[in-house]
């Protein structure tokens, strides 16, 4: 029977070690870099050659000191398999929280990892969350763990509030991050919808195969993906009551057997 465990940490409790491990799960298994990359991000961005991710530009840019971030991650059998970090901050008095980073091992996809690891990340007292990925299937996971569907996207909600959320995110490449698409501009007759330009040209074959997947199974509200940009997803909850989250000054864990 295969052992799957989940471990959830606050930023202040991922060690150097943790940090290795998941700056070569990215390097491995994020994605390749696309046809103009090396024109537009740099002679490094070598066309076809994986995007990497070093483990000190891991803790640098994505648990910052001055953030509430958090770290969740899976591992099959002791070996690494997929991983999510997140930051909070607060906007119009509302916690957001923002997923900065999901990546699962191809050998572990498509056994639902992904929205699992985000539901691990979710706080009670959390009202907001955000996502940015070129990634269809991330969209996918998010929406389902956060929300119920991607079919229950709120656009308006985007339009309305997207720009100054992530204005106040402490996360630099969501702050910089350029809002894209006929949400926010109804001019725009790209086929963009609800995106935002990155600058971050990775190869996007995998992504647009995964999008015509997701258009023949579900109603997709994002539009098209175009290189350099990614998806942009927010969500707002929705609840009756307001509850008390648990604490997380201790890590958690969660075993799950499978056969």
């Amino acid at each position: 029977m295969e052992k799957q465990l989940f471990e959830k940490y606050d930023g202040s409790q991922v060690t150097e070690s943790m940090l290795q491990e998941a700056s070569q799960l990215f390097s491995d298994h994020y994605g390749i870099w696309g046809e103009h990359a090396a024109q537009v991000v740099g002679e490094f961005a070598k066309a076809g050659s994986q995007v990497r991710l070093s483990k000190g530009r891991l803790r640098a840019e994505y648990l910052p000191d001055s953030s509430k971030c958090s770290y969740v991650r899976v591992t099959v059998d002791g070996s690494l398999a997929g991983n999510a970090f997140a930051c909070r901050w607060v906007y119009d008095n509302k916690t957001v929280c923002w997923v900065t980073q999901l990546v699962v091992h191809q050998d572990y996809r498509e056994r639902g990892l992904a929205t699992v690891l985000l539901n691990q990340l979710r706080h009670h007292d959390d009202d907001i969350y955000g996502l940015m990925s070129s990634h269809p299937a991330a969209c996918l996971a998010a929406a389902k763990a956060f929300g119920s569907s991607i079919n229950t996207v709120r656009l308006d909600f985007i339009k309305e509030h997207a720009e100054e959320i992530m204005k106040a995110s402490p996360i630099r490449y969501v702050k910089d991050a350029k809002l894209r698409g006929s949400v926010f501009n109804p001019e725009d007759a790209s086929g963009l919808v609800s995106s935002v330009d990155t600058g971050f040209w990775v190869d996007h074959t995998e992504p647009i195969e995964a999008l015509a997947w997701a258009r023949s199974i579900v109603d997709w509200p994002l539009g098209e993906l175009h290189d350099g940009h990614e998806f942009l997803l927010v969500l707002e909850v929705r609840r009756r009551t307001r509850s008390r989250s648990r604490s997380t000054s201790r890590p958690q864990k969660c075993v799950v057997g499978s056969g």
